[in-house]
């Protein structure tokens, strides 16, 4: 992680003496408050910080983890909060996600495999516990289980599976489906004790439909897990799974009943929903073997639910698969054949264990943080974290949505995923090379400056966010394009993807530990984008009230066309009836004991500010908006707090703005 950083980021110059901001400050005082370090688990660490340790998420939250959850309390919270609120919410949100409360006492045979299980969560995976909590199961929903006992029910030939899992204290009992039961055989059977299992599609009996406790009921969807390093199953793979290769495949020979037992080397990838190859409600799993041939997995309906239980980079095993002709089905393959899941077909899995990664601390952890993981009560010292372990997945792509640092512009690097930055918007715009709906947008923090690619779904849906507004944003990845140019990109729909707008939060004004107050002389001489300042509209000697339509989107002012079309420039796109909000275009001047400064402010904030709203200013005749005008120009109206950010630019005006470079973003009355 000490390489250079070409191309992309653009360094920016700054003052030995940063001032803290308060936001940061509480970040890492939350996590030093909850998640302390003992001097044990430091001298045992030593240089090097595992959040994974013990096989599983003990080490205490993330970075963005603690940041991503303030803020949610924050935004649930809108008339304000304090750290004891943010202390609590995110002790209890851990807690619950972790199963800190749970019984610990868990059967034996899951303690056991629990000492080797490095295997990362799949995305749809729920834990038994959270069944017994919650009484319900969605069917796409994946259990990761143990099977802890097999057994006859009495007086019936009916079997089934105890399961338990590696982070729950209860177990489930599952009506085995009929296609499995030759694989429970007491002698033969590979359904047994310790054995892990993948299900899913599965409905719940709950406890007040039957027996006294909740069961599942049989389910077609059920995944084998193998171990390549254990004897049994080495040579279960050897001997049977691995006879017969792709090449070998016959389509005449498979029609006339003859059965396969195939061996993927790698799962590559899946693809749904694909209308091309007539594979509507469906998915194409791509498939190679040990010979390097590629063939096509369908899974189609109901099976869908199988590709939650495969991820890529795992190695699957076909017994019995159903050959069947893609002449017939119309997909596009250099082969004349394509595998399903039959009524026979049985699946083995050997799970892709997700790698993982020394990565080196950055310098910028010992210039900006004074976590207690760093020990920088005297930043002199240096930090005793050198180290942070953290998974890599099969591209070689580093995962930091766990990394317990803050995340620096200057740190990006190729192949980071989850990665988490805070600064502020020095410029955004949409693109128009693409016809998909693409904003770029430049951040700048402490270290320097890069842009992102913001990808949305349909069309903006962030709200108001313009130049000078202090934001977080979660789930950015980072790769490099083919003119080796790194590129930092976010996607809307994707887990974990979150922006959020600080400047414009509405606990922002009311939160204590979120802000510090400053007064108006002191901005000239601030490195920071962002204050709270006591205000008054006190004796203006300038003041300019309009209201024009904006954009409901995106909060920007849009321009009207010939033939009465509004155009929002910012999103570039004709608005229609719904989409136009009224609202004010308010420059005015703002006084406090130490001084006066020029700024502007639309929509909410100037409805705070001038006690109207812009329906009700715009209904006045002329003469009534010219005696309100009057009113507010001699009027000692307030105090107000007002959060204030900087939007001109160093070496130019906003355009936007014209000769206002600040806005006022967040308005309220005292």
């Amino acid at each position: 992680m000490n390489r250079t950083n070409e191309n992309s980021l653009m360094e920016v110059d700054y003052p030995h003496e940063e001032e803290e901001d308060p936001f940061l400050a509480l970040v890492e005082y939350a996590r030093s408050m909850l998640w302390p370090v003992s001097e044990e688990e430091e001298e045992a660490a030593g240089d090097k910080y595992d959040p994974y340790r013990n096989g599983s998420e003990t080490g205490g939250p993330g970075w963005s983890w603690i940041a991503s959850r303030i803020l949610k309390t924050c935004t649930a919270y809108s008339s304000g909060v304090t750290v004891a609120i943010l202390l609590s919410d995110l002790f209890q949100a851990w807690n619950k996600q972790h199963r800190a409360g749970a019984p610990k006492k868990r059967p034996e045979i899951v303690k056991q495999l629990k000492k080797n299980h490095r295997r990362t969560k799949l995305s749809n995976t729920v834990t038994i516990d959270s069944i017994y909590e919650k009484n319900f199961l969605s069917l796409n929903s994946v259990l990761e289980a143990v099977i802890i006992d097999v057994f006859v029910l009495p007086g019936t030939n009916i079997h089934m599976l105890t399961l338990g899992d590696f982070w729950s204290s209860n177990t489930i009992d599952l009506y085995l489906h009929r296609r499995y039961y030759d694989m429970v055989d007491p002698h033969s059977g590979i359904l047994k004790k310790g054995r892990e299992v993948f299900l899913t599609g599965c409905y719940l009996r709950t406890a007040r439909e039957g027996s006294g406790s909740p069961r599942l009921l049989p389910t077609e969807y059920l995944v084998i897990l193998l171990d390549e390093d254990k004897d049994d199953d080495a040579i279960l793979i050897g001997a049977h799974l691995c006879l017969d290769s792709f090449s070998s495949i016959s389509l005449d020979a498979a029609n006339s009943g003859v059965s396969y037992a195939l061996y993927a080397r790698q799962v590559l990838g899946n693809q749904s929903n694909n209308k091309k190859h007539n594979i509507v409600n469906g998915k194409q799993i791509t498939l190679v073997d040990t010979d390097g041939v590629k063939l096509t997995f369908l899974l189609w309906g109901e099976q869908v639910l199988l590709a939650n239980l495969l991820s890529v980079g795992s190695m699957l095993a076909l017994d019995q698969p159903y050959i069947s002709s893609t002449e017939e089905i119309a997909i596009e393959t250099s082969y004349k054949f394509c595998l399903e899941y039959g009524s026979a077909t049985k699946l083995y899995l050997v799970p892709f264990i997700q790698h993982e990664e020394q990565v080196c601390v950055a310098l910028t952890q010992n210039r900006y943080q004074s976590s207690r993981l760093l020990g920088a009560i005297d930043p002199s010292q240096g930090p005793k974290v050198s180290q942070v372990t953290l998974p890599c997945d099969s591209e070689g792509s580093i995962d930091f949505s766990n990394y317990p640092f803050q995340s620096f512009i200057s740190d990006l690097r190729d192949k980071m995923t989850g990665i988490s930055l805070y600064g502020v918007v020095t410029e955004i715009l949409r693109e128009n090379n693409t016809s998909e709906v693409v904003f770029s947008l430049k951040i700048e923090d402490k270290t320097g400056a890069t842009c992102a690619k913001l990808r949305f779904a349909e069309s903006w849906s962030l709200g108001r966010l313009s130049v000078g507004h202090v934001v977080y944003i979660a789930g950015l990845t980072c790769s490099k394009t083919k003119q080796n140019r790194l590129e930092v990109l976010w996607f809307g729909k994707d887990d974990g993807a979150s922006l959020v707008n600080l400047s414009c939060m509405p606990a922002l004004l009311n939160s204590s530990c979120l802000h510090k107050s400053s007064c108006l002389v002191d901005l000239s001489s601030s490195t920071s984008y962002m204050h709270i300042c006591r205000i008054w509209l006190d004796r203006i000697n300038h003041c300019y009230v309009n209201t024009t339509f904006s954009h409901s989107l995106c909060g920007r002012f849009v321009n009207e066309r010939s033939g009465g079309v509004f155009e929002c420039s910012f999103c570039r796109c004709n608005c229609n009836d719904a989409e136009l909000v009224r609202t004010f275009d308010l420059k005015i001047t703002l006084a406090d004991e130490s001084a006066k400064v020029l700024v502007w402010c639309t929509g909410q904030t100037a409805t705070e500010l001038l006690q109207i709203s812009a329906d009700e200013f715009y209904e006045l005749p002329e003469l009534g908006k010219i005696l309100y005008h009057i009113f507010v120009s001699n009027q000692n109206m307030g105090p107000y707090f007002v959060g204030m950010d900087f939007c001109g630019s160093k070496d130019n005006l906003n355009r936007e703005t014209d000769a206002y470079s600040w806005e006022i973003t967040r308005a309220l009355k005292k």
